[in-house]
């Protein structure tokens, strides 16, 4: 069902992205699954790099929104179906801004809105959207994500 649900926006999962550093992609505790930070990488190569402003925040929406696919690439390979979801619990979001950009939560908005569109009442969660002065190979942006599942 939740596939149909990603045809019909034209979502597209792709390959999980490997980890950029020594750590695992996933850990599963109980019935909680514990997603690492996802940056918007499409092919091994990072799409959307650089310091979010006011003038392109725009862009780094798009950045979140491809953040938020690649969590649920991550939720797929983890569980193998993604109508074993029963609740996104948390986003936190994390945006490489300049000093002065205050709209963090405009910038992971779209992840957040896609996570709603998917699951429905399931995809509402909480959530954190922080600037920060750097994120792994001047990403955009990154998100993590604690989901509940069942079996």
């Amino acid at each position: 069902m939740i596939e149909d649900k990603l045809d019909s926006l034209g979502v597209k999962l792709p390959n999980p992205p490997t980890p950029a550093g020594s750590y695992i992609s996933a850990v599963k505790t109980g019935n909680l699954l514990f997603i690492s930070g996802q940056i918007p990488m499409e092919d091994g190569k990072v799409i959307f790099t650089g310091k979010v402003s006011d003038e392109n925040l725009e862009t780094a929406q798009k950045s979140a929104r491809m953040c938020a696919i690649n969590l649920l690439a991550q939720i797929k390979r983890e569980l193998g179906d993604l109508d074993k979801v029963t609740k996104i619990v948390r986003l936190s979001g994390f945006v490489n801004s300049v000093p002065e950009f205050s709209q963090q939560p405009k910038a992971i908005n779209p992840a957040s809105d896609l996570f709603f569109e998917i699951f429905g009442e399931k995809g509402r969660h909480s959530r954190i959207a922080v600037g920060v002065s750097n994120l792994p190979l001047n990403s955009m942006t990154e998100i993590d994500a604690v989901i509940e599942f069942s079996d």
